[in-house]
């Protein structure tokens, strides 16, 4: 069945010949051919202000240059993320971002908005990929890091406001990486597309 994927770059550098501009581009054509219906956001693109206090946090209107975005995600079924790791978590664009377009009244509702204790989400019924690239092998950071930099996008930004599941895709050694192994994971996340996993 046919399903709504938005994929969002969030490696900061708009080159074109990155990584994860690639395995996207790779996602999003296999994706196609599937017959889903793709869209694509690149952070790096979008010019957005950061939000400094608790009040533009919850009260400052979403920046015009946004709200496209903003819609991408509520009309999308599945969301994949690619980014690259750095300093253990993602880009802090990606980051900027996520704290501009996750926001009360977008991507959550605050408790006692509509009656309840707790926060309502506003994006369940949507599932997500996590897709990431590091220099470290993918199972040290598994195994020895935890995980913790994208277990927190996890956890406290996609499952808070009811993305789920949220799988990950991680590619490790990527400076090192020959031309076969390349090939390899730009195979692979065509498969994932096909299959809008």
């Amino acid at each position: 069945m046919p399903r709504r994927i938005l994929i969002i770059i969030g490696h900061p550098d708009p080159e074109p010949k990155r990584l994860c501009r690639m395995l996207a581009a790779s996602y999003a054509d296999g994706a196609r051919a599937a017959g889903h219906e793709v869209r694509c956001i690149d952070v790096a693109t979008l010019d957005f202000p950061l939000l400094r206090t608790m009040e533009e946090f919850e009260e400052r209107p979403l920046p015009v240059t946004l709200e496209g975005a903003v819609d991408a995600i509520r009309r999308a079924e599945h969301i994949v993320f690619v980014f690259p790791l750095w300093l253990g978590t993602m880009p802090a664009l990606l980051k900027a971002f996520l704290e501009q377009v996750m926001r009360p009244g977008v991507a959550f509702a605050y408790p006692g908005t509509g009656g309840g204790s707790l926060a309502r989400t506003l994006l369940k019924g949507r599932s997500a990929r996590v897709v990431v690239t590091m220099g470290m092998p993918s199972s040290f950071y598994r195994f020895w890091y935890l995980g913790h930099g994208i277990a927190g996008m996890r956890r406290n930004i996609l499952n808070f406001v009811g993305i789920s599941p949220v799988r990950e895709t991680l590619f490790g050694r990527v400076a090192g990486a020959s031309e076969a192994t390349r090939t390899g994971w730009l195979a692979k996340m065509r498969a994932l597309g096909a299959r809008a996993g």
